[in-house]
Order: C-alpha cells, then structure tokens, then sequence
C-alpha cells in the first residue's frame, strides 16, 4: 500500500474547487485498495479585496470576464448541472454573492487542529454554494464549524483574534511564488501538479503514473 500525500490549493468561493474535490474523492475511493492520502488543503483567495464583498456573482462575473449576465448565467447553469452529478448542493449557484474567504481560510487551518480540515472545507462549500450563507460573517462560519461538531465557542475565539492569519497569508505567498495562479491546484507528493477539476479517471491514471515512480 503507497501513501500519497495531497496538497490542495483552492478557494472556498470557486465552484471548480469544489468540483475537483468531489471527483478527487471518487478516484480515492477507486484507489483505496492501493493506496493510502493524506490530504492537506492551502488558501488561495480568487476575490482577495474585503470591499469587493457583496456583488451579486453574474454582475460580478461578466464584468470580470467581458461577457453578458446571460452568457455567464448558462455558464454557471452547465456547472451546477455537473455538480449536482456529483452529490454537490450548489442550489444557490446562480443567486450567492461575491465573498471575501480570508476568515473561512483561517477556519480551515484551526480545523486541521482536530483533523477536520476536509470536513471544514465541505461544510463550506456546502453553505455558500449551497445556501449563499455569507461566509465572510463570523457567525456564519461558527455555524459551519458548530456543524462538524467543532467548538463553536473556541471558533468564535480563534475569528475575533488574528490567529492563523499568517499562515494564510504565507500561503497565499507561497502558491503566488510558485506561479500557481488558478485554482483548484493538486501538488501530489510535493513535485507534481495536477491542475484543475479533472475527471476521475484522468486522476486515476495520473496518481498511479506518479506513485508507481516511487
């Protein structure tokens, strides 16, 4: 049995994430007689202004890419079709609103604490793609941390102070160093870069490919 270590750098406010995740379980699962994950997830934040919070996401995405409300909005309607194929609540895909992760990034980090981190990281997901719940609001992301059976007083602490927020900004440095500037970004044993929501089968391969060179 091989261990794989997997570094996952994504936002919680990208659908594609959350997307890639849900098809990275599903190639673990084809592989769990083989091999082994550890998986550890990295901030990356896709709308980093805390002024910028707030838009409603089609205005916001055709501005940010030159099409119309019309064309972004059967765009988001393709992507939420897929997730929905993949168990994912992103009911709320075409109505959420920009939103500033950089406090949700901090949770994550916390949620390692207690060996939550995925589960953190879904319970997000879920809430923004899901419900539009503004998890840039301190008591929202207690609720999300309250939902995965994590303290919600010691959340409460940890998001009124500016702990892990270091961590999140090295983060951030770091991927921007390395020229990693989309996301989702899977480093797999520290040296090779799968980019972007591959199906499963393509991850499959790719992660034998990879283990069988150790």
């Amino acid at each position: 049995m091989q261990s794989v270590s997997i570094d996952i750098i994504s936002d919680i406010a990208c659908p594609w994430c959350a997307i890639g995740f849900a098809r990275l379980e599903l190639a673990m699962q084809q592989l769990q007689e083989e091999m082994t994950f550890n998986v550890q997830w990295h901030a990356f934040e896709l709308n980093p202004d805390p002024e910028g919070d707030g838009e409603p996401i089609l205005q916001a995405l055709s501005r940010k890419y030159g099409r119309s409300a019309d064309e972004m909005e059967r765009i988001q309607s393709q992507m939420q079709q897929i997730a929905e194929q993949l168990g994912l609540n992103f009911s709320a895909l075409q109505q959420r609103h920009t939103r500033n992760t950089f406090d949700a990034h901090r949770l994550v980090k916390w949620a390692a604490e207690w060996g939550k981190q995925t589960e953190m990281k879904k319970a997000l997901f879920e809430a923004y793609f899901g419900f539009d719940a503004v998890i840039s609001d301190i008591d929202v992301l207690v609720g999300c941390a309250d939902s995965i059976g994590l303290d919600a007083h010691l959340a409460r602490q940890l998001l009124v102070s500016s702990q892990y927020a270091q961590q999140v900004r090295d983060d951030e440095a770091r991927w921007h160093e390395l020229d990693i500037t989309s996301v989702p970004a899977f480093i797999i044993n520290q040296q090779y870069l799968i980019s972007g929501a591959q199906e499963p089968e393509v991850l499959v391969k790719s992660l034998r490919e990879i283990a069988a060179q150790h």
